[in-house]
Formats: structure tokens, C-alpha cells, sequence
């Protein structure tokens, strides 16, 4: 998305920036505002006026912005892709990308996939505060909610298991994403702790019985 900026003049600084809203068709807290000349009076009051001039640039949307760093390197890598949903959501973008290249841009278990999303992901927050920096998610065809849903199902399985035979499970060794998927889907249960276990990237979930 192109940043859009407008200089406007006015009898007050808020009344050029009302007319620069106005132009730009959003809202005060969807804007940066300069203040380049402060209105000033002339002689008598009204001989030598001079009007205020602001100017105002549009904010650029989180989701836009993820969308073009996304495009941007996927065009690099030469992927054949179109941008099924791009959503917006509590400091999270999610993009959905669908298309013929889609193999190649998965990878082999998802590397070269995770690599685009934590690429992109840099490049988005490179100038963001830590407060203000933006999760971005990158899924094609809903691979990673497919592998996420299959990842639950594991490890509410392996749960049983543990139950069952009184007896820890060490899971396969998985990327930190993959491993707060199985902590978060069993930290309500009553009977079972997880941790995990080993270093990067051979880091594991262990799943044991509470004491």
C-alpha cells in the first residue's frame, strides 16, 4: 500500500487538519500530522493573515503492509501464488497464500515456508518498538492449520498414553511454534505437565504425569 500525504492550509491548525481527513477520507488516529506553519495574525487582525499549514500522511495498515513484504518475496523467489485471506486480528496478521508453486514454497517440513514467515516478519518490525511489533503468520492452502490441528490430536493421544501407562512420553524433536501448539493444548489438563527438553534444534516436549 502506498503511503498517501496531504498539505492542507486553514484559518487553524485543526481546521487544516479536518480538511486534510477530510481529503484522505480516515481518521485523526489513522494519521501522522506535521505541523509545518503555525496561523498567524496580521495587522489589525486581519491585513497579513496567514493560514495554518499541516501535513498529514496516512498510517500504513498492518495487514497491508504484511502483504506487501510477502508479495514482495515471493515474487523473488519466482512463486506462483495469489493471497487467498489476509486477516488482521489482536496484533496477529495471518496470510493465507494459495497457488501452483505451493510444494516448493512449503519446503521440506515447512523450512523453506518458516523461513519466509520469519524473514518477512523482520522486515515488518525492523522499525516497531518492542510493544508495537506485529506476529506474523504465513500458512499456504492451510498447511500449518492442518499440521496444527494433527499436532493437537498427537499430542491429546500421547496424553492418554501417559495416563494409561504411568509413564513420561518424550515427543520428536520440533521448532518453538510446533512445541507451544502442545503445551497450550494441554496446560488445562488436570493430570499432565509438559516441559521441554534438549537444545535447538533437536528441543523436545516431554509429556509427564503430574505429582
Amino acid at each position: 500500500m502506498k503511503t498517501q500525504t496531504v498539505e492542507k492550509r486553514g484559518k487553524s491548525v485543526d481546521e487544516a487538519i479536518k480538511a486534510a481527513l477530510d481529503d484522505l477520507g480516515c481518521e485523526i488516529e489513522d494519521v501522522e500530522v506535521e505541523i509545518l506553519e503555525e496561523p498567524t495574525r496580521g495587522i489589525l487582525g486581519f491585513i497579513g493573515n496567514k493560514p495554518a499549514l499541516v501535513r498529514v500522511t496516512m498510517r500504513e495498515k498492518p495487514e497491508e503492509e504484511a502483504r506487501e513484504v510477502v508479495e514482495n518475496l515471493l515474487q523473488r523467489m519466482k512463486i506462483d501464488y495469489r493471497i487467498q485471506e489476509l486477516v488482521w486480528d489482536d496484533g496477529v496478521v495471518k496470510i493465507n497464500v494459495t497457488g501452483n508453486d505451493m510444494g516448493l514454497l512449503i519446503g521440506r517440513k515447512g523450512e523453506t515456508l518458516n523461513a519466509v514467515q520469519y524473514i518477512a516478519g523482520l522486515i515488518i518490525n525492523r522499525h516497531r518498538e518492542k510493544e508495537d511489533r506485529i506476529r506474523l503468520v504465513v500458512d499456504v492452502e492451510d498447511y500449518r492449520k492442518k499440521k496444527e490441528e494433527s499436532l493437537e490430536s498427537l499430542a491429546l493421544r500421547l496424553s492418554d498414553k501417559v495416563k494409561r501407562t504411568k509413564k513420561n512420553v518424550v515427543m520428536r524433536p520440533m521448532n518453538s511454534q510446533e512445541r507451544r501448539i502442545v503445551h497450550t493444548v494441554l496446560q488445562e489438563d488436570p493430570q499432565v505437565v509438559t516441559y521441554s527438553m534438549g537444545n535447538e534444534p533437536n528441543r523436545k516436549v516431554v509429556i509427564s504425569l503430574k505429582k
